[in-house]
């Protein structure tokens, strides 16, 4: 009995840190692409903030260069704020 609840423990624990660390992962991707992305945004901050929010949303899809090209990601050019103008940078 105290054998099979540990070899459960050690499951759980093991997916819970393979998951967190994706997440890292997937963090690191999107703020070195968003980083390029910024690169000569006039407000650094609010750029990087709302490009990682698309580029997570949108599968770490962020077109190349510092403007344009979005049709390199149709999620990350499709999404659109409440006012419906674009959200991404």
């Amino acid at each position: 009995m105290k054998l099979s609840f540990y070899t459960l423990l050690l499951i759980v624990s093991l997916l819970l840190t393979s998951s967190f660390l994706q997440s890292i992962n997937a963090d690191a991707i999107c703020d070195s692409k968003c980083k390029a992305r910024c690169a000569k945004a006039g407000y650094m901050d609010r750029c990087l903030k709302y490009c990682g929010v698309c580029c997570q949303k949108c599968n770490h899809c962020v077109p190349s260069g510092t403007y344009g090209n979005k049709d390199e990601c149709p999620c990350y050019r499709d999404l659109k704020n409440s006012k419906d103008k674009p959200k991404c940078p």
